[in-house]
């Protein structure tokens, strides 16, 4: 049994088009769930394992947050504070990919944001498009139910193929023996696209990890491999290319 509250979402990620065409895909994958205060046993524990070093699976503080390689704690709480949100000494938890052999590319990234009495006070939605930017999506959470429901205005460009002018639903359980998020994108003519990931939790044990990039030794370089493949196949399918007029490095959004 793990020690840590840190774990890994073993699972799959799928993506339905319903309009102007349909189109599908899904492949297998795993997600880490890190507790930011533990990366640093996380790293001893585990030997192909590393934060902020090349390894086999590593973590890079760089990768999120401010992307300038300093402490994520204190971006969290800081990017919290100037939204009025306040965690005190609670837990941050992120759910990413890792690195595979130094390289990763997150579509999204999710904060989830605890007080000390581990109540789920905000979730940080970071996504990332092929650009090399980000954007970040503020939600405060005030429910205690298991699931939550979030809204927004699209405001960062990720896809070639769809327009700005569009809605998110966010709709995602909180973190325990199974991850469910998912993601719909809508018109005011109706849904455009469903993502989803689901995920089974296994402790985080050298073992389990071990197995898991068995199973997907290249996964970080087949996420990239796959976005720009299905960018092909919409392509030949004749779909609307959007073209991208801004330039967004790292920007927030505080949405409720």
């Amino acid at each position: 049994m793990s020690i840590f509250s840190s774990c890994i979402y073993s699972g799959f990620v799928t993506h339905k088009r319903f309009k102007p065409k349909k189109h599908f895909f899904s492949y297998k994958t795993f997600s880490l769930l890190i507790d930011l205060n533990e990366i640093n046993e996380l790293e001893k524990k585990i030997k192909f394992f590393s934060y902020n070093k090349f390894n086999i699976l590593s973590f890079y503080n760089i990768d999120h947050g401010s992307r300038n390689g300093k402490s994520l704690v204190k971006w969290v709480k800081r990017t919290l504070k100037k939204s009025k949100i306040n965690i005190g000494k609670g837990k941050i938890k992120l759910l990413c990919y890792p690195r595979f052999f130094g390289y990763v590319f997150n579509p999204l990234s999710i904060f989830y944001c605890y007080d000390k009495n581990l109540k789920l006070k905000a979730i940080l939605y970071e996504v990332k498009n092929t650009f090399n930017e980000q954007h970040t999506y503020i939600f405060r959470v005030s429910s205690r139910l298991s699931l939550l429901l979030h809204e927004c205005s699209k405001k960062f460009y990720v896809s070639p193929f769809i327009e700005m002018k569009t809605f998110y639903n966010f709709k995602l359980l909180k973190p325990g023996k199974k991850l469910n998020v998912l993601i719909k994108q809508s018109d005011v003519k109706g849904t455009l696209l469903i993502a989803q990931q689901i995920g089974k939790r296994l402790d985080f044990t050298s073992k389990n990890l071990f197995f898991e990039f068995i199973k997907h030794p290249l996964m970080s370089f087949k996420v990239i491999a796959a976005i720009h493949f299905e960018a092909f196949r919409l392509w030949i399918k004749g779909i609307k290319h959007v073209s991208k007029n801004l330039k967004i490095k790292n920007n927030l959004s505080l949405e409720n």
